[in-house]
C-alpha cells in the first residue's frame, strides 16, 4: 500500500481521528464518508475525510 492513497477519517462530531483507510485518488475526487463507531463519543458517528 503505498503512502500517498492513505486517508485520515476523523469523527464528525469530536473531530478526533480515529480510522486510516486508502482510496483511489484517481477514480474517487469526492471526499469519503463513511459511518463509523467513535470510542471517544460511544455511538456511531459519520466520519468524514481529514487533511494530512
Amino acid at each position: 500500500m503505498s503512502q500517498d492513497r492513505l486517508i485520515k477519517l476523523a469523527c464528525g462530531k469530536c473531530k478526533r481521528i480515529n480510522y486510516w483507510s486508502s482510496k483511489n485518488k484517481k477514480l474517487v475526487e469526492r471526499k469519503i464518508e463513511l459511518k463509523k463507531y467513535c470510542k471517544w463519543c460511544r455511538v456511531q458517528q459519520t466520519h468524514k475525510e481529514a487533511r494530512k
